[in-house]
């Protein structure tokens, strides 16, 4: 089975004024939002990722060059999908955070996702449906094109991550909200034909190299839990 890495956009300059960018155009990283790209990048360069699929908003598309830029392979081909596109958050869009809480919908987005609308906007539940669909789409391809070793990349924001580890956890929506997506962090989820393996979420540092494939050929990972825990699912690096 492959792994599939969750990154958000790193820090942008809605993000640091407290503004909902949503599907605005023109919302760029910034300086710390590039650093902290670099650095996902940096944790993710001695992995040969097989694609790099991204929402197409600036911010993604940003955030995924900076980490291809550094793949130490140089060979990752990087795409879109528009299905990892933020939440159309409708009349939302462009508000500050601290306005909108005030707003009586915003306890039904907190408290009861699955039943949230935006204003002239995509549901919730609509937007976790879509994103879920591409996120198992590419992972069936890339590993029917790389093989079940495959490290691949998708490039998203912080509510379609977080609804994505969500369904993978087997959580119900109205429960994703106890997630955490951070700027630039890193989720890590591995589908098989029987359930997905969540590995990691909201990592934002520490070394990646056990996710990297063998160099020899070992025994395909199994679909079933190991009772009791096992030895774990990544390889240490050696001394």
């Amino acid at each position: 089975m492959a792994t599939v890495i969750l990154a958000r956009h790193g820090r942008t300059t809605a993000n640091a004024s407290g503004v909902l960018a949503g599907r605005s155009k023109g919302v760029h990283l910034d300086a710390l939002g590039v650093d902290q790209a670099r650095s996902a990048g940096e944790r993710l360069a001695g992995l040969p990722l097989a694609v790099i699929v991204t929402s197409p908003l600036e911010r993604c598309k940003e955030t995924a060059r900076e980490i291809a830029r550094l793949q130490r392979a140089g060979n990752a081909t990087v795409t879109s999908d528009r299905r990892l596109l933020e939440c159309d958050y409708g009349g939302w869009t462009g508000q500050e955070i601290k306005v909108l809480a005030k707003d009586p919908h915003w306890k039904v987005v907190q408290a009861h996702p699955s039943a949230a609308t935006f204003p002239d906007g995509e549901s919730m539940a609509s937007m976790a449906a879509r994103g879920v669909a591409a996120i198992r789409d590419w992972d069936a391809r890339v590993e029917s094109e790389h093989g079940p070793d495959a490290v691949w990349l998708a490039v998203s924001h912080g509510d379609i991550i977080k609804a994505i580890v969500a369904d993978a956890l087997g959580m119900h929506l109205d429960l994703f909200q106890r997630i955490l997506a951070d700027p630039a962090s890193l989720s890590i989820i591995r589908y098989s034909p029987l359930r997905p393996f969540v590995v990691s979420t909201n990592s934002v540092a520490g070394d990646l190299s056990g996710l990297k494939p063998p160099e020899k050929k070992r025994r395909r990972k199994s679909s079933d839990a190991v009772v009791g825990g096992g030895a774990g699912t990544t390889r240490g690096r050696s001394a």
